[in-house]
């Protein structure tokens, strides 16, 4: 699927799509650098700018730290449907997942699978028709070892976005692939300290993914 001339890109997700981004969420004259933030939507940005500037793509960046499936759907008015994007990209589920690992004990913040489905399901089916394209990118884990406890949940969750983004006819963008094929030459904590928040090399990795995914008309 390709993103033709003109089109308003919109991202929304947790931290990682966040990623220090300003209040507004854009490129603007006067933060140029840091409007998008500095992850990968910033460089996603940049490679389109760098190469294809005839496209003029508005791109928007509606990330929040800490984000999960449900925090998404609170602002999702706000965020998503106000701005009337013609794309919209989604990741999320990091969070829905860590939570159940690092704060075990505190229930009221864990996202079970179905209820992270059932939640994903609802918000892409009051947003599709409103869309020209929709892209769903998988949550990930910078970690190897497939039998971790953790990442074979992240893997759970990856499984309902592909099977959620086949269903609605999106672009399917698996962001853990991605960093699989490079953890055959890397460590995990040379990427990512918590396995989680990449650098500036782990962004590249989800931005070309995306790139490879998403085509430019």
């Amino acid at each position: 699927m390709q993103i033709p001339a003109n089109s308003k890109l919109l991202f929304i997700g947790d931290s990682i799509t966040d990623a220090g981004r300003s209040e507004g969420g854009e490129v603007t004259p006067w933060s140029p650098m840091v409007g998008l933030g500095s992850g990968y939507v910033n460089l996603i940005n940049a490679l389109i700018e760098a190469e294809r500037p005839d496209l003029k793509i508005r791109i928007i960046n509606r990330g929040l730290s800490g984000n999960t499936i449900l925090d998404l759907e609170n602002r999702w008015k706000s965020d998503v449907l106000d701005y009337e994007p013609d794309w919209l990209s989604v990741m999320i589920g990091i969070n829905d997942v860590w939570r159940q690992f690092d704060t075990p004990l505190k229930r009221e913040t864990h996202v079970d699978p179905e209820r992270y489905e059932k939640t994903l399901r609802k918000l892409l089916n009051e947003t599709k028709p409103r869309l020209s394209g929709l892209i769903l990118m998988s949550p990930f884990i910078i970690e190897s070892h497939k039998g971790d406890a953790m990442r074979e949940l992240m893997d759970a969750y990856g499984v309902i976005v592909k099977a959620v983004a086949e269903e609605f006819g999106a672009v399917f963008v698996d962001t853990q692939a991605a960093f699989d094929r490079v953890l055959e030459h890397r460590h995990p904590a040379s990427l990512a300290w918590d396995r989680i928040h990449p650098g500036t090399a782990g962004h590249m990795v989800i931005a070309r993914e995306f790139l490879k995914q998403v085509k430019l008309n």
